[in-house]
């Protein structure tokens, strides 16, 4: 039987493809074009916490399909609102906006924190992120990112980000010591891209202290580690503290494109009509449908990919 070749000559360059066309997936394994089987561990780059081809996840989307594909925020969602509140108690916080993908949620953050400081009278603010962090690839999430290997050919990067080691907080008060433009304090409790580096849990309660001292807002993106990939719901929350803002997407979909920014309550009022908005954030897809379909919201591993997910 003659071979497929995996190619895309009509797709930019923009990854470093492996020479593997993928067909098909069932739990953690997949299938090439040319029959041939995988352990998928990648996951989709931690994004298909259910496995694939899960048995109440694909019922419920098409379901959904067959209803309605997509509604315009001009309306009321039940299924968001739904949503909402339950990542809302999960968290501990109090409102969600809703986006497509990790980079969007991050970008929602970073605005979020600059509407916030332009509300106090802050004409330039200024937002603290970390040496190898990773929170996107949009100019101003790039800005964010302490990778220059990424941020390379794409300048001039955006102003207002001030940059501090991880788990130092004498670093972190001698950059911020008398800056009255500091609004927010932005990190991943757990690094991937620049390595496997975690936020110690005396470091984490330290920074939530000054943050609650400084009034800043204490952001932490939870877009690799949330929805249950440490053991709890949110990687911090190993801390015992609850941030002000909280980016979520990958695990938070399974493989369906959906993102969210969290919000407790000095951030939740923040964005008013016209401040903000997505097109994709209206979601219809079935995070509720689901869960009726199980029975409960419980946190749950799949059985096949021992990860975990709220939607199992």
């Amino acid at each position: 039987m003659a071979q497929i070749e995996a190619a895309s000559p009509h797709t930019m360059n923009t990854y470093g493809r492996l020479p593997i066309a993928l067909e098909r997936g069932q739990g953690c394994y997949v299938w090439d074009v040319n029959g041939k089987r995988y352990l998928d561990a990648l996951a989709g780059i931690a994004f298909n916490t259910l496995g694939h081809n899960h048995p109440k996840l694909v019922p419920a989307l098409q379901d959904q399909l067959a209803r309605i594909i997509h509604s315009s925020n001009y309306y009321h969602v039940p299924n968001q609102e739904k949503l909402a509140a339950k990542l809302a108690e999960l968290a501990g916080m109090t409102n969600v906006f809703f986006g497509s993908t990790g980079l969007e949620a991050n970008e929602g953050a970073i605005k979020l924190a600059r509407k916030f400081g332009h509300d106090r009278g802050i004409e330039r603010p200024e937002i603290v992120v970390y040496e190898k962090a990773f929170h996107g690839r949009s100019i101003a999430t790039l800005s964010a990112t302490g990778n220059e290997k990424v941020q390379k050919g794409f300048g001039p990067l955006v102003e207002g980000f001030i940059r501090v080691p991880m788990n130092d907080i004498d670093a972190l008060r001698k950059a911020t010591d008398g800056n009255r433009n500091v609004v927010a304090v932005f990190f991943e409790t757990i690094q991937g891209e620049g390595g496997i580096n975690q936020m110690r849990i005396d470091y984490l309660q330290k920074v939530r202290e000054l943050c609650d001292q400084k009034d800043w807002l204490l952001m932490i993106d939870e877009v690799q580690c949330g929805m249950g990939r440490t053991g709890k719901w949110f990687a911090h929350q190993w801390a015992g503290i609850v941030p002000d803002v909280m980016p979520l997407a990958k695990g938070l979909g399974s493989g369906v494109p959906i993102a969210a920014v969290v919000a407790g309550p000095r951030a939740a009022n923040v964005f008013q009509p016209g401040n903000h908005g997505t097109t994709f954030g209206g979601i219809r897809w079935p995070c509720a449908r689901v869960s009726r379909r199980c029975g409960s919201w419980k946190r749950t591993a799949c059985w096949r990919t021992r990860r975990v997910s709220v939607l199992a």
